[in-house]
């Protein structure tokens, strides 16, 4: 999996869950990955069905629909040291570290299962949301897609 310095972002503040998927999907858009519309799409696939996956990690992707949209395969990372919820007052899923993915032909399920497994682990996650730099964040997931 190539990650690139500038689909990175550290230290960020989201009051929403929408507002942290509109900024990784704006990195995909900057990085000509996807058309605008994607982003829209991955709010809407969040919604339809959530995109936390447990250990503080989001990965938000787009809709079937939003596919039309992606130039190219893609990944951004957003470090929340805070946290933005994901979930709801009753059942709260706070989020730390928001995968933005663009995968095209489907190429984004395999990315989708290698990041899963790595943040499977919560000490992985504690490094990622505790990493200092962009290229700390790209040497700990260099193992992800090897």
């Amino acid at each position: 999996m190539e990650l690139k310095k500038k689909m990175i972002r550290l230290n960020q503040h989201f009051s929403t869950k929408e507002e942290a998927i509109t900024a990784a999907g704006q990195l995909l858009v900057e990085d000509h990955c996807v058309q605008p519309e994607y982003v829209q799409s991955m709010i809407d696939r969040n919604n339809e069905l959530s995109t936390y996956m447990g250990n503080f990690i989001a990965i938000p992707h787009g809709t079937d629909a939003g596919k039309q949209y992606i130039h190219k395969t893609g990944i951004s990372v957003m470090q929340i040291p805070e946290g933005v919820e994901f979930g709801s007052a009753k059942d709260s899923k706070l989020v730390t570290i928001v995968f933005g993915i663009a995968g095209l032909n489907n190429e984004h399920l395999d990315v989708l299962s290698q990041i899963a497994l790595f943040c499977s682990k919560l000490g992985n996650v504690a490094q990622l949301s505790d990493a200092q730099s962009e290229q700390e964040i790209i040497n700990l997931l260099k193992e992800v897609g090897e």
